[in-house]
């Protein structure tokens, strides 16, 4: 054979040889999404080349080097690179084959992948791979997951916790120079983290696409920076100077009860103080009482409660926690006030069971054992942060008149903040002789800006005449066929306990409310509940009521699933009012409610839930 001929078969065989390469790289497993782009993770193995990768994966060679820059200068072994996802075709399954195979599960506010693979005891892998356009760090609230009914039941904590910690691996192998990916432990807090990684909550929050302080979970995973390796290492943060001078708590390990199992409920309620009866606390009871045959009917849960009236009387209460009855007990609902809570939580972190306070803002003690159903004052604006952070034009209305505790909760809000004051005079329009009528709010309306309007009299008359005033400014100013202004009204919630103020200028100012509790007869819900106890008790419900109803709804059935998660990860919204549970961030160990409600009223009549 020739030399030419030899030289030509040679090249023959290693374009050969090069072409097996690239049939033979085994493409990965492993998906992830970096930034809300998706990516195969892949691992290279010894005689990969850019040219087998591109070809395995069906991407090009520039679109491999453009997400791995290193990889222009030659592949290593072992190195991690993120290969860019091409989509394949997937099978469309008819309707009736896909209501056979799956459920569906509507994403709520501040869920995690993790809680929800914990919720249906499903591997979270199943879930990513039967929701192909699911980024797992990134779920957008209402959106709707597929869930595969032969999968349910199948994984066990274990099981979640290890594949979760493994995504968080997976991504933390290919993420960006300089940034890594962080799994959230039970009690960290955005300021806590912040702190620990060495940026602003501001930074944290922009770096996990506007994360607010009540959106964190346990089992979430964040971008932060990767400065500190070591400390991604350790589910623990490190202490600083502020975390130093808070008050170490036991942490208590909750445990879940058997299907099968009853549940004895000890229900401590001021029913009557020095001999006279406390309506109040029986309607929380008789609403307690609906919330616990809704759960025997929903769930087949069996309970039993003893009521203790407690008369808010720190040492009868001490005595009723060394009866038996009390002793039985698994759940503990009660006391209502703060000062009777010192012997039922210590008896409760001895035994390791939950405290419910189903009415009070804790303040004096602190516990693991500890979970307070009212929200958090700390919370209280989270809903409302874009009307507060600079980018409208806010407007301060004063009268004669200041309601000083929502005066200096607003200016708290609006540190750094520019704002501006308005003083509203009211004068009748029969004794303006001439010029402008100071009652006249026209001209707040006039700057073609977004604005928010915060009004902070006291004064019934007066709150009714200013929003008036902003009505008719409105109409006219559109009447005459200027742009509608566009403006909202931050209100106060003590508005509702008005009597004699005109509502429906809640709906044409488009004022918003921040409020503990909302529920409106109207809704469905509300009104099969109020239906129900009328039967039952001959009478209305009232706010203590549904309370009560709550607090049956949500912990008993948790007393068999979410407790052993501190009731973390998921939302719960019996009737219109939602909760969601997490550590307070200057008492390390209870467990408090950081939902409030927002109440839009809106401009077509209609009220909206946030």
């Amino acid at each position: 054979m020739n030399p030419p001929t030899m030289k030509r078969l040679v090249t023959t065989i290693l374009l050969l040889l090069w072409g097996l390469c690239a049939f033979a790289v085994q493409r990965s497993g492993t998906i992830v999404y970096i930034n809300g782009a998706k990516y195969y993770v892949h691992t290279v193995q010894p005689g990969e080349t850019l040219y087998s990768l591109a070809k395995a994966y069906a991407v090009s060679e520039q679109a491999i080097v453009r997400d791995n820059p290193s990889a222009a200068a030659g592949l290593k072994a072992g190195e991690n690179l993120r290969i860019p996802y091409a989509a394949e075709k997937v099978e469309q399954l008819s309707d009736r084959k896909m209501r056979k195979t799956f459920d569906t599960h509507r994403i709520a506010e501040g869920e995690t992948l993790y809680a929800i693979s914990r919720r249906y005891e499903i591997p979270i892998r199943t879930i990513v791979e039967d929701n192909p356009s699911l980024d797992p760090i990134r779920l957008r609230p209402g959106s709707k997951l597929l869930i595969r009914k032969k999968q349910r039941g199948s994984e066990d904590e274990a099981g979640s916790r290890e594949a979760w910690e493994e995504y968080r691996n997976s991504l933390n192998s290919v993420a960006e120079a300089g940034y890594a990916y962080h799994l959230v432990a039970p009690g960290e807090t955005v300021y806590a983290l912040s702190r620990r990684f060495g940026i602003s909550e501001e930074e944290l929050s922009a770096l996990n696409d506007g994360l607010k302080p009540a959106d964190l979970k346990a089992g979430a995973i964040l971008k932060v920076p990767a400065a500190d390796t070591t400390a991604l290492q350790s589910t623990t943060p490190p202490l600083d100077t502020a975390s130093a001078c808070r008050p170490t708590v036991e942490e208590i390990e909750f445990r879940p009860l058997a299907a099968h199992e009853s549940l004895d409920v000890a229900l401590l309620l001021p029913l009557e103080v020095n001999g006279v009866p406390n309506a109040n606390y029986l309607e929380f009871y008789q609403g307690f009482l609906l919330g616990l045959d809704s759960v025997r009917l929903r769930h087949g849960i069996s309970t039993h409660v003893t009521l203790f009236n407690t008369a808010r009387n720190p040492e009868r209460i001490e005595e009723l926690t060394t009866t038996e009855a009390f002793r039985r007990a698994r759940l503990i609902v009660g006391p209502v006030y703060e000062e009777g809570l010192h012997p039922v939580v210590r008896h409760a972190e001895r035994e390791g069971i939950p405290v419910v306070s189903p009415l009070a803002h804790l303040t004096k003690i602190s516990s693991d054992a500890l979970f307070q159903l009212a929200p958090d004052p700390e919370y209280k604006y989270a809903k409302v942060a874009e009307l507060l952070d600079g980018s409208r034009r806010i407007t301060l209305i004063y009268t004669e008149r200041t309601d000083r505790e929502f005066e200096l909760e607003i200016l708290q809000q609006l540190e750094g903040h520019t704002y501006q004051r308005h003083t509203y005079r009211y004068v009748h329009p029969s004794a303006v002789r001439s010029g402008h009528n100071p009652s006249d709010l026209t001209p707040l309306l006039e700057n073609g800006d977004d604005n928010v309007f915060i009004v902070m009299s006291d004064n019934e008359v007066d709150v009714d005449r200013i929003l008036a005033a902003l009505a008719s400014a409105d109409t006219s100013l559109t009447s005459r066929g200027r742009t509608a202004p566009r403006f909202t009204v931050l209100g106060n919630a003590r508005w509702n306990r008005y009597n004699n103020i005109d509502r429906t200028m809640f709906f044409k100012n488009s004022v918003v409310f921040v409020s503990t509790y909302h529920a409106k007869r109207d809704a469905s819900v509300v009104a099969d509940f109020d239906s129900a106890y009328i039967r039952a008790f001959g009478s209305l419900p009232t706010l203590y009521s549904y309370r009560g109803y709550d607090a049956a709804m949500i912990f008993v059935p948790g007393m068999y699933n979410d407790i052993q998660y501190d009731m973390e990860g998921r939302t719960f919204a019996p009737l219109q009012t939602t909760y969601l549970f997490g550590r307070r961030e200057d008492a390390p160990g209870t467990h408090v409610n950081r939902n409030w409600t927002r109440v839009n009223y809106n401009k077509n009549f209609t009220i909206t839930i946030e």
